[in-house]
């Protein structure tokens, strides 16, 4: 799955920027690519392709909020941050590994980590 912050500006009749973290979930390609990849595989390859496959079913079902959750601790791990998750020091690392984020949509994100712990 790719995960994209992007920057919206005045929508629908909204005044200043808002920002907006998008899911993108691209796991139905993948896993239709590895089923076709079983389909023609070796029995040496069969093992492998199998764990990926069950590797990525598995995180298809995972919810937004989890997906939003694991994006949050890659980027706070990306800046070195090991503290607490809760702290303002994540909030402070969160906007320091993506500069994008408004205050507004860090808090959210950080909120959705919390919520969600490992």
């Amino acid at each position: 799955m790719t995960t994209i912050v992007i920057r919206m500006k005045a929508i629908a009749g909204l005044a200043g920027k808002h920002d907006a973290v998008l899911l993108i979930r691209d796991a139905d390609l993948v896993t239709s690519a590895l089923r076709q990849a079983l389909a023609d595989t070796t029995p040496e390859e069969r093992p492998g392709l199998e764990r990926a496959l069950a590797l990525v079913e598995s995180t298809a079902a995972a919810t937004e909020t989890q997906v939003r959750a694991s994006w949050v601790r890659s980027q706070l791990s990306a800046v070195g941050f090991t503290g607490d998750i809760a702290s303002i020091a994540a909030l402070k690392a969160l906007r320091r590994a993506e500069p994008r984020l408004s205050l507004i949509a860090a808090v959210q994100l950080q909120k959705d980590a919390v919520a969600h712990p490992e």
